[in-house]
């Protein structure tokens, strides 16, 4: 008798095994719709058509690590998360670089598990790496934008985005939030060190060889793949020129004039293949970015041939007049294709439901904003990539390895920039030295 239940128990278990592969067997996931022959365009299709709505509403979502777990990214089918500059693997702001490794991995399993019957879509996972891998204690840190500027080394940036690239892959992380591509115009903007330059020329300059550092050569057979991570050109536009320096405020001025200065960056960027902008949380002449058709739509994809998708920034879509961090159709409306909402994805992705369903958000434009991620997901690699520790550059061990730190140690002396040297340099041995200022003994600052 007891032989027998076995044997039943057994049986039993192959049926539900059968059972539950059904939907699998019947519907393809996402990651074998993405693999056929067909060109890119047709396989992204391919999937949208497949889509329910759930997932879709859920593709246009990025929620930070801090806020979701990898098991709420798979019930609600998010297309991406990120880390902002205080998450990291277990909370706070330090974790073992294998901890990131092992995050990766559960966001990924979740995402494409298929329980529930949907496409599986992975989740692209988006970090804030803009001067090196910075929030991993063990990466290459290079100096900030304004020192590199000072640098004035097209070629240097080059190197400085295939380290980065290298070590973000090497803990199964898949996109950078870089460069950013600022003209900061007035020193009092609390964020100016995230601009290379006043200067748009030099910004211009470096713009495409840090897009072609990060994500490899367009056209390239490993372009965004192996070694390489997506990037992203920011904030389009207008953030380095606002009024009187205020963070999240207003660029005013000819409309042309404000694009040749603050748009420098963003052609020769999308000329390298950038496959994401992000939206300014700044205005333009009163108009807030993320709620502007005009500059997300009519001008950086019409006038400037962008192909990618457009991510807002940090609950930036709640800067629109009338919306919130929770409920806003018109950044979708307007051009933004992903939705930063780090700690408001729950309750965006509810209104955002509602509203497609009610006929006020138009499916037309949801289903332009998933092919959109969808498109670059395909061509990025992403849904053939597999778990992320088992890609081949997937390897804490390069990080901070003697090849990357020597590179950034050329970048610290290429911007070191002397003003005056009144028979101060070279330091005579034996001297004493005051070095005074908050920044004296400041890791943080340094």
């Amino acid at each position: 008798m007891f032989h027998y239940r076995l044997l039943m128990g057994a049986a039993l278990g192959l049926v539900l095994s059968a059972c539950a592969d059904t939907t699998t067997q019947t519907t393809p996931s996402a990651i074998m719709l993405a693999q056929s022959d067909k060109p890119i365009e047709a396989r992204a299709a391919d999937i949208l058509a497949a889509m329910t709505l759930e997932e879709k509403v859920g593709q246009v979502i990025q929620a930070d690590i801090a806020s979701i777990t990898p098991e709420e990214v798979g019930e609600y089918n998010l297309g991406s998360i990120l880390n902002g500059g205080n998450s990291a693997p277990g909370g706070g702001k330090v974790a073992d670089p294998q901890a990131w490794v092992d995050l990766a991995d559960a966001f990924w399993t979740a995402s494409t598990e298929r329980r529930d019957g949907g496409l599986g879509i992975p989740a692209i996972w988006g970090t804030d790496a803009v001067h090196g891998h910075n929030n991993l204690q063990t990466a290459t840190i290079f100096p900030h934008n304004s020192a590199l500027g000072a640098a004035n080394d097209p070629a240097l940036m080059r190197e400085i985005g295939d380290v980065t690239a290298r070590e973000i892959r090497a803990t199964g992380i898949d996109w950078t939030f870089a460069p950013t591509l600022a003209v900061a115009l007035d020193d009092r903007w609390g964020r100016a060190y995230e601009s290379y330059s006043e200067n748009p020329d030099i910004v211009a300059a470096f713009a495409g060889p840090l897009v072609a550092g990060l994500q490899g050569e367009r056209g390239a057979s490993d372009f965004m793949i192996g070694e390489n991570v997506m990037a992203t050109a920011k904030h389009f536009i207008g953030d380095g020129g606002t009024q009187l320096g205020i963070d999240k405020g207003d660029t005013v001025g000819d409309l042309n004039e404000i694009l040749r200065i603050h748009g420098a960056g963003y052609g020769p960027a999308i000329d390298a293949g950038a496959q994401s902008v992000m939206a300014s949380f700044s205005s333009v002449n009163g108009e807030k970015m993320h709620g502007s058709r005009l500059f997300l739509n009519d001008i950086l994809r019409d006038q400037m041939g962008f192909e990618g998708f457009v991510v807002g920034d940090w609950n930036g879509h709640a800067e629109v007049p009338g919306c919130s961090a929770t409920d806003c159709p018109e950044a979708l409306m307007a051009g933004i294709d992903m939705y930063m909402a780090p700690d408001s994805w729950r309750g965006l992705y509810a209104s955002l439901l509602e509203q497609v369903r009610s006929g006020e958000l138009p499916m037309e434009r949801l289903d332009e904003a998933v092919m959109r991620i969808l498109i670059v997901k395909i061509r990025s690699g992403l849904l053939s990539a597999g778990l992320p520790s088992t890609r081949a550059a997937t390897d804490v061990s390069i990080l901070g390895n003697p090849d990357h730190r020597d590179v950034a140690r050329r970048a610290v002396r290429q911007s070191l920039v002397l003003l005056k040297n009144e028979d101060v340099l070279p330091l005579q041995p034996g001297t004493h030295i005051l070095i005074a200022g908050s920044g004296a003994d400041s890791m943080e600052q340094q």
